[in-house]
């Protein structure tokens, strides 16, 4: 489906603006109380634009019926719903919206908050107990980090709860920083190049997960929660640990951006424009039969 007019820069699909496709005509209800400020709003016109185009660029709506979309309770997924809720309302994503959090047994875990909030918006939700806590606290040695296993626990659930609830796709609120940290950690602690990819196929087969947030940057989405004000609730398990390595890629990546400004975007684009013949796999390029043509 294609969302609007496009055009091709730098070798990227670039939405077009057509007056904003009526973003200025209104706004879903949850968007109420939101600030009226010219920035503001030229905040919430950008990161809609931007999820726009990645349900463009990477075919989010081919075949697409239901979405179940998770939700942690931080500002990332918060404001992920938000954005698909506006487009949904809109017109613009002809797709059914589920949320669903997965209690995992957090000590202190304040379980009414996201109740609550998505009754009080009106989308239909799923929250589902699972304690994973407990799993990972015992198989999880002492000064070790948590988020591996946590993360494949969390995922295992959600998959089966899309299948249960008859989804095709599990729609995750990664963004720019996560996809530019995890590419840098495969980099310097796997040996690989890859990232998080914005639509990828599950192992099974049946289900989808796509990450319509992959071109939005993270400050854009710190400032987007906090302007409408979502019940944040931050994650025990994860925070209580510190020196993790996703927190030196973060600080390196704000240092690179702090020298030299645009450097995320421009690493980002890098990770659409992949030359494998100047790279050094062989899987992927046939070196053995490269040659020069015979002189005459």
């Amino acid at each position: 489906m294609e969302l609007a007019r496009s055009s091709e820069r730098d070798g990227m699909n670039i939405i077009v603006d057509e007056e904003d496709t009526g973003f200025d005509a209104g706004a879903h209800p949850l968007f109420a109380r939101m600030p009226s400020s010219v920035s503001f709003n030229k905040l919430r016109k950008r990161l809609l634009r931007q999820t726009r185009q990645a349900l463009d660029d990477f075919g989010m709506l081919k075949g697409a019926k239901r979405w179940l979309v998770g939700l942690s309770g931080g500002k990332d997924s918060y404001s992920l719903l938000a954005l698909l809720m506006d487009l949904q309302w809109r017109g613009l994503l002809p797709v059914e919206l589920i949320a669903c959090n997965l209690d995992q047994g957090q000590p202190n875990f304040p379980k009414h908050i996201l109740p609550e909030y998505l009754t009080s918006i009106g989308i239909k939700h799923r929250i589902e107990y699972r304690d994973t806590y407990s799993v990972v606290k015992e198989k999880v040695p002492a000064g070790a980090t948590y988020c591996s296993l946590c993360s494949r626990l969390r995922r295992g659930n959600l998959y089966r709860i899309a299948r249960e609830e008859g989804c095709d796709a599990l729609v995750l609120g990664h963004h720019r920083e996560d996809i530019l940290e995890t590419f840098f950690m495969n980099l310097f602690h796997g040996g690989r190049l890859a990232s998080m990819p914005a639509k990828l196929l599950n192992d099974e087969g049946d289900l989808m997960v796509l990450r319509p947030l992959a071109y939005a940057a993270e400050d854009d989405l710190a400032k987007f929660a906090a302007a409408m004000e979502f019940p944040i609730i931050p994650c025990d398990l994860c925070g209580s640990q510190d020196g993790l390595e996703r927190n030196a890629m973060k600080a390196m990546l704000a240092d690179i951006e702090r020298r030299m400004p645009g450097r995320k975007d421009t690493m980002l684009r890098a990770l659409g424009h992949v030359n494998p013949s100047h790279l050094l796999d062989p899987r992927l390029f046939d070196f053995q039969s490269l040659s020069p043509e015979p002189k005459e």
